[in-house]
C-alpha cells in the first residue's frame, strides 16, 4: 500500500469520523478554549466565550422561538463577532443557515428569503430599516438584531453602539414589531437548557446562493458532510509551515460568502487559528492601520483586494516578515499583481480554485508550480475536462472542467435540476485544460468567452497582459455583438495616468497579442463594478453596454 494511499484512507477516516459540524466546533473549542478566537474592531472572542455564547444563542433559539430543527435561519451581518457566534448557534440549535448579504436591498432581500424559507434572521441595526418591508411578505418569524459593538466588553460597546447611532449616524430609525435584542436573546438563553440536536452528516447545514454555474441566483445546499469533507481536504494542502495554534489569519473578505466562510470561518478556527475580522476592507488606509497592528501570517484575498493594498504607500511599510501564506481565490489572479504582492511581502501567492456547488475549494496550487495554475485537485476528488460533445479530453486539451469529490453539493435547493448527475459529477462552467501531473489550468468562464469569426477569445488572457502595462490599475474585456466577426473586443480600463490614450493601450495590445484579439473598444472609467467581494462584474458591464446599443437603435 502506497504512502498516497494511506493518506487518503486515514483522510477519509477522518472525515468519517466526525458527524456534525457541532462537533469538529467543540473539538476546537475545547483544545484552544484560552485561546483567542476572532477578533475584530480592538475587541477579542476566545474559543471558549465563542462555546458559551453561541450556546445562550442557541438555546434561545430552541426555548424561546417557534423554530424547529430543519427550519432556515438567514445570517445577514458582516465580519463582526456576532457572526460566527450566530453561525455556530444555529447550527447547535439544528437549524440550517442562508448567508445573506447585508448589503442587499430590500427587494433582494425579499427574494433570497421567500426562495429558501426563511422564518428567522439575525441582522445589524445599520440595516434593520429594510426588514420593515421584507417582514409582511416573507415567513419571517423571528427577528434578532445586533449593534455593531453587542460581544465588546462594557465599556467600549456602549460607546461603539453610541458613535454608531448618535456620532456617526449610520443606524437608521426602524419599528420590527417583535424583534429580540441580541443581548437580550444571550441573557434569556443563558438560563435555559440546551437540548442535543441529532443530525445526520448528509443533512443540510448551509444554503449558499450562487449565480455560479446557472446565471440566475440558487441555492447550492452543502451538507454537514461536504463541509467537514472541504475542511479537511484543506488542511492537508496547507504548508507545513503553519503551526496548529499558532497563526493570525487576517479576514478581509466577507464570511457570508463561501470562500470567506469556508477559511476564516471554519478552516482557520480548526487549526487553532487567531481570526481577525475586517469589517470594511473597502476603507483601504483604515485597513492598512489594522494590518499594522498584527505580526499576521495568513492572507486571503482576491485581485482587486491585492491591487488597493498594493498601490497604499503606508502598505509596502509593514513589516510583514512572519506572512507565511496568501492565498487567492474567487477569481482570476493577474501576473502583475502576483508578481508587485510578491515584490512588497515577500510572500508569493498560492492561488487555488473553487466554487459555491463544491463547498468551494476544489484545487490549492503550492509556490513551486507556475503562474495560472490552480493546482492539483484536493485528496478524494477528481476532475476532468470534456469537449463539446460531452466526450472525455486528454490533459493539454481545453474544455469544460467537471469535478466529482465528497465536498459537491447535494443539489440546489427546491430545484428539479440533475446538478450534480447521477454519477456525481458537476459541471463547473469553467473552460479548463489539465497539465500532465494533473493540475488544473482556468482558461475562463464558458459564459463570457468572446467568439470573433469562429476564433475563441478568452477575456482572462486579455486582461493579463493588459494589466501589466505600468499605467493600468486595472481592466476588464467583454464581447460585444457585430454584423460582420459575430462580436468584436471591448476593453474597460482604469488608469492611473490620465494622459494614457486609446491608442497607445490598442499599441500595447498590439505588440502582444495576435491581431483579433486586439481590442477595437476601449473606453476608461474611473472604476469597474464589482461583487460584494470586490470581483469585476463583466455580466454588468455587459448588460450596460447591451442597453446602449438598443437605445442607439431605436433613435435610429
Amino acid at each position: 500500500m502506497t504512502a498516497e494511499t494511506d493518506f487518503l484512507k486515514k483522510l477519509q477516516g477522518e472525515i468519517d469520523s466526525c458527524n456534525s459540524l457541532v462537533e469538529l466546533w467543540r473539538e476546537a473549542c475545547q483544545e484552544f478554549a484560552f485561546k483567542d478566537a476572532f477578533t475584530n474592531m480592538g475587541a477579542s472572542l476566545t474559543y471558549a466565550e465563542l462555546d458559551h455564547y453561541s450556546d445562550h444563542l442557541a438555546s434561545y433559539l430552541q426555548n424561546c422561538t417557534d423554530l424547529k430543527a430543519g427550519d432556515r435561519i438567514a445570517i445577514q451581518l458582516p465580519n463582526t463577532l456576532q457572526f460566527p457566534v450566530a453561525v455556530l448557534a444555529s447550527i447547535k440549535a439544528g437549524l440550517v443557515v442562508v448567508n445573506t448579504n447585508p448589503l442587499y436591498t430590500a427587494d433582494e432581500t425579499t427574494q433570497q428569503f421567500n426562495d429558501a424559507g426563511v422564518k428567522a434572521v439575525i441582522v445589524l441595526a445599520n440595516s434593520a430599516y429594510l426588514l420593515e418591508k421584507v417582514l409582511p411578505i416573507t415567513s419571517l418569524e423571528t427577528v434578532i438584531v445586533t449593534q455593531l459593538g453587542d460581544l465588546h466588553p462594557f465599556p467600549r460597546r456602549q460607546a461603539i453602539n453610541f458613535a454608531a447611532k448618535y456620532v456617526r449616524k449610520i443606524v437608521p430609525r426602524y419599528r420590527l414589531k417583535g424583534a429580540v435584542k441580541l443581548r437580550d436573546a444571550l441573557t434569556r438563553g443563558a438560563k435555559l437548557e440546551l437540548k442535543p440536536i441529532e443530525c445526520s452528516v448528509n443533512d443540510p447545514a448551509l444554503i449558499q446562493y450562487t449565480v455560479g454555474t446557472t446565471g440566475q441566483p440558487k441555492g447550492a445546499v452543502l451538507s454537514h458532510r461536504n463541509l467537514i469533507s472541504n475542511v479537511m481536504q484543506i488542511k492537508g494542502r496547507l504548508p507545513e509551515s503553519l503551526r496548529i495554534g499558532e497563526e493570525i489569519a487576517i479576514a478581509p473578505l466577507p464570511i457570508y460568502h463561501i470562500y470567506g466562510f469556508i477559511l476564516n470561518c471554519l478552516v482557520m478556527p480548526m487549526m487553532g487559528a487567531q481570526v481577525v475580522l475586517i469589517t470594511n476592507p473597502r476603507d483601504t488606509s483604515g485597513f492598512v492601520n489594522e494590518l499594522g497592528r498584527w505580526d499576521f501570517t495568513v492572507f486571503s484575498g482576491i485581485n482587486a483586494l491585492f491591487v488597493s493594498l498594493c498601490r497604499n504607500a503606508a502598505f509596502s511599510q509593514l513589516d510583514m516578515t512572519r506572512l507565511k501564506l496568501t492565498l487567492s481565490g474567487g477569481g482570476a489572479l493577474t501576473k502583475a499583481m502576483s508578481d508587485e504582492w510578491e515584490r512588497i511581502t515577500g510572500c508569493p501567492i498560492v492561488q487555488g480554485y473553487g466554487l459555491t456547488e463544491a463547498s468551494p475549494v476544489v484545487s490549492v496550487a503550492d509556490i513551486h508550480q507556475p503562474f495560472g495554475s490552480v493546482g492539483q485537485p484536493l485528496p478524494l476528488t477528481e476532475v476532468k475536462i470534456v469537449g463539446e460533445q460531452g466526450e472525455d479530453l486528454c490533459s493539454g486539451e481545453t474544455g469544460e472542467l467537471y469535478v466529482k469529490g465528497p465536498q459537491v453539493m447535494q443539489g440546489y435547493w427546491e430545484t428539479n435540476d440533475k446538478i450534480p448527475d447521477s454519477e456525481g459529477w458537476l459541471a463547473t462552467g469553467d473552460i479548463a485544460r489539465l497539465a500532465d501531473d494533473g493540475s488544473i489550468r482556468i482558461v475562463d468562464r464558458k459564459k463570457d468567452i468572446i467568439n470573433i469569426s469562429g476564433f475563441p477569445v478568452y477575456p482572462n488572457e486579455l486582461e493579463n497582459i493588459i494589466s501589466s502595462h505600468p499605467d493600468v490599475i486595472e481592466c476588464a474585456v467583454i464581447g460585444l455583438p457585430d454584423d460582420c466577426s459575430g462580436e468584436v473586443v471591448k476593453l474597460f480600463v482604469v488608469t492611473s495616468n490620465h494622459r494614457l490614450s486609446v491608442k497607445q493601450v490598442r499599441d500595447y495590445c498590439r505588440e502582444r497579442l495576435t491581431s483579433y484579439k486586439v481590442p477595437r473598444l476601449v473606453e476608461f472609467r474611473t472604476h469597474l463594478p464589482k461583487s460584494n467581494v470586490g470581483k469585476v462584474l463583466r455580466r454588468t458591464l455587459l448588460e450596460e453596454e447591451l442597453n446602449r446599443l438598443q437605445k442607439q437603435r431605436k433613435r435610429i
